[in-house]
């Protein structure tokens, strides 16, 4: 019964009409009435507590007052987090680079070294630190090239000795060497200084097997000969030839520059390799 009672009244709770009137207490005039039951104004408040939600969600998800909900980020420090992104993608891209880099340097130096596993790349980014066009078109440069060669040869002796003896270097740079090979202190090569904007020169026949930028060295060109043989071209300015390509004894392949961290000035570090193994370039070639 007791039950029955409860249920009654609730049941009369939501079904009974009820009315708020504002009247003025002076001349008790009614100015404003409202009807309404239980179930009217349930539904009243939940659809204003739904309102209220939807208005403070868009204020947030819209709105600058976003910034001020803590632990939400402010514009400034998402602006940073989008740098911080792009400088790790770089930074990803530039070890990816020397890890190649470093890679094909051991693979070379070890004599395992082929074309199939060396990555090629389509074109080397140049600095515009130089103003230089057609230079195979030089005909005074041309001139000057043909003459060094045909002096290189009538001046070698006729008698052919076996072994690295027995080639003919082109001089890569005509200059003055100022900087001796030193094992010892890690100084594979010569340090050799020129005019500026020397063109360098490939020291035999060969393939581009390396034409990349390095941090420390700068711009840096590598050529397989025969018999085992690397030569190495670094701190240059510009190249002007990329992975891949065959060149010529004599023939122009990079800029003489000062790029590269490990720079003292414009010159270029040349390196001679046989068989894995740094050798002497002044013991074969005329600088």
């Amino acid at each position: 019964m007791a039950a029955e009672r409860k249920r009654d009244k609730l049941k009369k709770l939501f079904q009974n009409p009820y009315r708020i009137v504002i009247f003025n207490d002076l001349n008790l005039h009614i100015i404003k009435q409202i009807r309404f039951n239980a179930r009217t104004l349930v539904l009243g408040l939940v659809g204003a507590i739904v309102t209220i939600i939807i208005a403070v969600t868009i204020l947030i998800a819209f709105t600058p007052l976003r910034e001020y909900i803590p632990g939400y980020p402010t514009g400034k420090l998402r602006q940073r987090l989008i740098q911080n992104a792009l400088i790790t993608d770089s930074l990803e891209q530039k070890i990816d680079l020397y890890d190649r880099y470093f890679r094909d340097m051991r693979a070379m130096l070890s004599g395992e070294n082929s074309l199939d596993t060396v990555t090629h790349r389509d074109s080397i980014v140049r600095p515009n630190l130089l103003d230089i066009r057609r230079l195979n078109e030089d005909s005074l440069f041309k001139d000057k090239l043909d003459q060094e060669q045909f002096n290189l040869h009538m001046g070698s002796t006729t008698t052919r000795r076996s072994g690295l003896a027995s080639l003919l270097f082109f001089p890569p740079l005509k200059g003055m060497v100022t900087g001796k090979q030193d094992i010892s202190t890690g100084h594979y090569g010569v340090d050799i200084v020129s005019k500026p904007n020397s063109r360098i020169s490939s020291a035999l026949d060969g393939t581009v097997i390396f034409a990349e930028w390095t941090m420390e060295t700068g711009y840096v060109i590598m050529v397989q000969h025969d018999q085992n043989i690397v030569t190495c071209y670094k701190h240059n300015a510009e190249l002007l030839r990329k992975q891949g390509d065959k060149v010529k004894a004599g023939e122009v392949i990079a800029i003489m520059g000062n790029t590269g961290r490990e720079t003292t000035g414009p010159h270029l570090h040349f390196e001679l390799w046989v068989n894995g193994n740094p050798i002497n370039p002044e013991d074969y070639i005329s600088f």
